[in-house]
């Protein structure tokens, strides 16, 4: 989920529940204070009030999938307590993003944080901003640890996406979830659990969709339809560092009256000429809210 925010830098809480209900009604679930969600911008105080307003409206009716990433350890885990009191369902965690850290540093960090937590830990894997992939050897034994559930691999490469679908496809107590939507139908025929796809703010049915026709073999839907969510993904991403095409996506949520375009510093606003093609390249989807 992206994270909406009003003008004067507020968490909005009412564009975070219009979201919210556009997933549930397509039958997926919320991840928020992901990197769509621009987590590392956001106070810990505003996600625990972002997230009581979700905890309120949904918790009981679908799991809540919350992220607790930080440089600070100690904030990570107390993060993590807070969100269980709340009633979010599990956290998910990538690596801290400073210091460049060795194979066995990662492992040791993912091991003591599911030790910490309440929750269940899904690791999440993001070479993108943290600069450090986790090997799968690492996650290997982290898959493992009693409290960790799931890794979800935003990393690009289908050698990697292959050898981790192939090692945990048939695990009951670990999960793989692709963060790269452009292989979703691939990595569900491959074995992967489920999608975590930006696009997803926009047009979350049109993956569950997927999701059910790859899970029933319709791979000719599931063509046509990762074409399609393709397609869409590009109006926000394409040629666009990940930064700006967030701002892009906000945009197009804003046409869709889900939240505003307002973004959390560091990122800013898309405004002029770009913005009003973005309005009108969405307007003319005529996309379902």
């Amino acid at each position: 989920m992206v994270t909406p925010v009003t003008q004067d830098g507020k968490g909005d809480e009412a564009g975070l529940l219009r979201i919210a209900n556009l997933i549930a009604k397509a039958g997926a679930e919320p991840f928020v204070f992901g990197t769509t969600g621009e987590a590392s911008s956001i106070s810990g105080d505003e996600k625990l009030r972002l997230t009581a307003a979700l905890c309120d409206e949904y918790a009981g009716k679908m799991d809540i999938y919350a992220g607790i990433a930080g440089n600070c350890f100690e904030e990570s885990v107390d993060l993590a307590k807070r969100f269980a009191d709340l009633g979010v369902n599990a956290a998910v965690a990538n690596l801290p993003s400073y210091y460049e850290l060795e194979d066995e540093q990662m492992l040791r960090y993912f091991e003591a944080l599911a030790d910490a937590v309440p929750l269940p830990l899904i690791i999440y894997n993001i070479p993108s901003t943290t600069r450090m992939s986790i090997p799968l050897e690492a996650v290997d034994i982290l898959s493992k640890h009693d409290n960790i559930v799931g890794l979800k691999d935003s990393e690009r490469g289908e050698k990697r996406l292959g050898e981790a679908i192939e090692r945990y496809k048939d695990r009951l107590d670990f999960s793989h979830f692709v963060g790269w939507a452009a292989q979703s139908r691939n990595a569900l025929a491959l074995g992967s659990d489920g999608l975590v796809p930006s696009s997803g703010n926009l047009i979350p049915k049109m993956y569950c969709d997927l999701y059910y026709a790859v899970l029933a073999g319709d791979m000719d839907l599931a063509d046509d339809l990762q074409a399609k969510t393709d397609s869409i993904s590009l109006i926000y991403q394409k040629d666009r560092p990940l930064g700006k095409a967030l701002a892009c996506l906000k945009v197009l949520l804003d046409e869709m009256g889900l939240c505003g375009k307002s973004m959390w510093p560091p990122l800013s606003d898309i405004n002029g000429d770009e913005e009003a093609v973005l309005r009108s390249r969405v307007g003319a989807l005529n996309l379902a809210v």
